[in-house]
């Protein structure tokens, strides 16, 4: 079960906005260039080291992570799934456990999905599962296309929250679900100081041992911390006329899964 339900409150408008606000100004190389374009420089410069420095900093926890929210998935039986920030398909693959018809990955990173397509056709997956260049805000399927949509630890990336979920739900089949991985931010004090710890200090530090991007893992506790999450993310799913919405928290808080149908 989820543990928030419709109907959410926040601190008033001006919070609700200041958030959004706070969230789309949080880029990784903090330029004028578009925060798309450099999200995918991002990801491109860390691809060949993603899985890996994934697997170190999560402890491998994000696996069981992604089991649960394609549990949630399983009962309404979804044939055509899109995966958006796909990245080297981990979702994706995932979601084949589902017996669908399609499956289709989007990101903006070509480098991620390079790795992603030798892992399709390794597991022998890549008839089921196509990987395409293209963003939430802007990927142009016909409307009512898809039975499910998944997200992992890509909305904190999107140029525009609100826009990119906005054309999921365009996307989305009347009745199909959105559901959405994130990282979150955890409310017990022990907790959140260790988990402040961890972000600030170890993940950069990691990051930078294994990644020629030193930017890379900066950025990452950087859109944590900007992003409007738990009840505050559940709001904009409201606001944008997704129907039976919640949340559930996950590992003491540092994560959450996200629910939404059309």
């Amino acid at each position: 079960m989820l543990s928030v339900p419709l109907n959410l409150c926040v601190k008033g408008n001006r919070d609700f906005t200041m958030r959004n606000m706070l969230h789309d100004s949080v880029t990784p190389y903090k330029t004028d260039e578009e925060k798309n374009k450099q999200v995918a420089q991002m990801f491109n410069n860390i691809a060949n080291r993603y899985d890996l420095l994934n697997s170190i900093l999560s402890m491998g926890i994000h696996k069981g992570w992604r089991k649960q929210c394609v549990q949630l998935l399983a009962a309404k039986h979804p044939k055509v799934i899109l995966d958006v920030a796909t990245g080297t398909g981990d979702f994706a693959i995932e979601c084949a456990k589902l017996d669908p018809t399609q499956i289709i990955g989007i990101d903006i990173s070509d480098g991620m999905m390079e790795f992603g397509r030798k892992k399709l056709l390794k597991l022998k997956l890549d008839q089921l599962i196509t990987l395409k260049n293209g963003n939430a805000e802007t990927v142009c399927f016909p409307d009512d296309t898809f039975d499910a949509i998944v997200v992992g630890f890509g909305v904190r990336n999107f140029e525009n929250l609100e826009k990119g979920l906005s054309n999921l739900y365009r996307i989305l089949k009347p009745g199909g679900q959105l559901v959405i991985l994130e990282f979150s931010y955890p409310r017990n004090p022990l907790i959140k100081a260790g988990y402040n710890f961890y972000f600030s200090y170890i993940t950069p530090l990691v990051g930078k041992i294994f990644s020629k991007d030193t930017r890379a893992y900066s950025y990452l506790t950087e859109s944590v911390k900007a992003f409007p999450n738990n009840e505050h993310f559940v709001e904009i799913l409201n606001k944008l006329k997704y129907k039976n919405t919640g949340f559930k928290s996950l590992s003491f808080g540092i994560a959450a899964i996200y629910r939404g149908e059309k």
